[in-house]
């Protein structure tokens, strides 16, 4: 790679310097090139042509997609049930009595923090150990 001399590149910067907010100079450009305008298509036109000789509707009910019916939401075990209605219900309830302004003694509201706090100790240590495949990066398609 061949290095320049210090004095030309000092040279070189010296003259960016001195020309700096300088504008530069184009050619004159003539502004009096017309253009010819086209008048604009009438936007009241309700039958544009062509479209008689194609029909849009034959072709959706022809090519529409009609997805299969999803399966049944599957019931989980009751164990695994009483657990996440202790997760939900519990501050459901809590949530429900605070709103309401009712008081709830404070036995049914110990109760209602023990099935919180056991059922997701529950789901928690019930997750596998290991995944499914040891080659799934998680993506299902």
């Amino acid at each position: 790679m061949k290095r320049e001399n210090p004095e030309e590149q000092d040279s070189a910067w010296q003259k960016i310097v001195e020309n700096y907010g300088e504008r530069a100079e184009l050619d004159a450009v003539d502004d009096a090139v017309e253009v010819a305008i086209e008048p604009e298509p009438d936007l009241r036109d309700d039958d544009p042509a062509g479209s008689s000789l194609f029909d849009d509707d034959a072709i959706d009910e022809i090519d529409r997609f009609v997805p299969d019916s999803p399966p049944p939401i599957p019931m989980p075990p009751p164990d695994r049930f009483l657990a996440w209605l202790g997760v939900f219900g519990s501050p459901t309830v809590l949530l429900v009595f605070l709103v309401l302004g009712i008081g709830m003694p404070p036995f049914l509201g110990w109760i209602l923090v023990g099935g919180f706090v056991l059922g997701f100790c529950y789901l928690v240590f019930t997750l596998p150990r290991t995944p499914r495949d040891p080659w799934d990066d998680g993506a299902v398609v």
